[in-house]
């Protein structure tokens, strides 16, 4: 009889514990994926809208993970995410921008690379456009993120109306430039709208482009890393040079530097000026702000050649713009969720929406023709066989970036391209240095 009592008390403990671990698999079940996603798409903007459409389409179609997603602000976006960083406090995807900005995260070993989703999805790779994924590659052939916007930042608009009238031909020479400029100028019709108010305009624009055309893209990436090449070489000084002379022949109308970008764009498509040496951006403000009569006779090119430079012809400031992150301190099934809003906010359904939204991305996408504006259409298409060369202040420190957007309005104001030269060679050299 004991013999049999021991037995049913065992075989009612083992029941026991099957029901316990059935209760228990069932409330692992039921638990969520917790998910937290930062980025700053928190405006009214089509774009912005429709990065959080992605972001909300994939909290419905994943009913297991509990998504907690922030929009913060651009203007105070970089900062407070600098001081969860600081903290080791990150979320477990973050929106970083390409450059120095995902360099430094990187270097502090708060990331985990995404390649492997990249390489799960090799059609998705492909279609980016070249250079895509190199400010977000660190390590040999790790990437970090896959970015979901581009970064064009030297578009020439041109009023075809005003160029038609004075029979002026659209510059693909510089000379070409000097002479449609001398010819608005003796009409009272401004060549070039400028808003150099925030002084970044100017770098950002229309020296990086111009100088990449001068210098070359290898000369500019030696010298921000003062390897072998340095600002105050010759062919440097020649690039501000070229910029020194559109002021001198007043390209630009009276008090450039007074006006923010802004006043420029209205400036320029009211029919004030003929050209405007501006950014991607440009294409959504219009798009807003402009009536269809205005927006019909502007169309998009690149900046003209410069005899003898070094650098190509057919290019456009830019490159990739932000992505999404992956912390370094997720894992398991979050992290699995994680690479996967990667992909539903980058891959290709979401490069062709972002891109219907009247915003650029590095990525070989077709869209509908009717669902953007006239002048984005023109510039998407632009863009789309154009190559892509450094914007300055995404390879310069802060303090150069800084030197270099200042320099360009002290030449504006009459400072010369040697002494502008000798200070951002100063500030990246004791930025480089140890």
């Amino acid at each position: 009889m004991s013999l049999l009592l021991l037995l049913m008390t065992m075989l009612l403990a083992a029941c026991g514990d099957s029901g316990s671990n059935k209760a228990g698999d069932a409330s692992k079940k039921s638990e969520k994926i917790k998910l937290s996603v930062w980025h700053n798409f928190a405006g009214d903007d089509l774009r912005a809208k429709t990065v959080r459409g992605l972001i909300e389409k994939f909290a419905q179609e994943h009913p297991e993970v509990e998504l907690d997603a922030q929009a913060i602000p651009p203007d105070g976006y970089r900062q407070r995410l600098s001081t969860v960083a600081a903290g080791n406090e990150l979320p477990d995807l973050f929106f970083v921008y390409a450059g120095s900005h995902s360099a430094e995260l990187y270097k502090a070993g708060l990331l985990q690379p995404i390649t492997e989703v990249v390489d799960q999805n090799p059609e998705w790779k492909d279609k980016f456009l070249s250079g895509a994924f190199d400010p977000y590659t660190f390590e040999p052939d790790e990437i970090y993120s896959a970015p979901i916007g581009m970064s064009a930042t030297s578009i020439l608009y041109y009023n075809t109306a005003l160029f038609e009238k004075y029979n002026v031909k659209v510059p693909t020479t510089w000379d070409e430039m000097m002479t449609a400029i001398n010819v608005f100028n003796e009409n009272k019709i401004t060549p070039i709208a400028l808003g150099n108010k925030a002084p970044w305009v100017a770098q950002s624009t229309i020296l990086g482009s111009l100088a990449d055309r001068v210098t070359g893209t290898e000369w500019f990436k030696n010298a921000a890393a003062q390897n072998g090449a340095s600002f105050t070489d010759p062919e440097f000084i020649e690039a501000l040079g070229y910029f020194k002379q559109l002021v001198d022949h007043k390209a630009f109308q009276e008090g450039a530097n007074s006006i923010d970008n802004t006043q420029a764009e209205q400036y320029f498509i009211q029919g004030n000026a003929a050209m405007m040496i501006s950014g991607a951006w440009s294409l959504t403000n219009l798009a807003a702000s402009a009536s269809e009569e205005q927006m019909k006779v502007v169309d998009v090119t690149v900046l003209p050649a410069i005899p003898g430079g070094k650098g190509e012809a057919n290019t456009i400031s830019g490159g990739a713009g932000g992505g999404l992150a992956l912390s370094k301190r997720t894992e398991g099934a979050a992290k699995e969720a994680a690479l996967e809003l990667i992909y539903a906010v980058s891959g290709p359904e979401a490069q062709k929406a972002i891109a219907e939204s009247n915003s650029m991305v590095m990525y070989d996408t077709e869209i509908d023709e009717s669902k953007v504006s006239s002048l984005y259409y023109k510039a998407f298409n632009l863009v789309k066989k154009t190559n892509i060369t450094p914007v300055y202040d995404a390879y310069l420190s802060a303090e150069a970036a800084e030197v270099i957007n200042n320099g360009l309005q002290e030449i504006m104001a009459g400072g010369s391209p040697e002494s502008v030269a000798k200070k951002l060679q100063e500030a990246q050299a004791r930025s480089v240095t140890p």
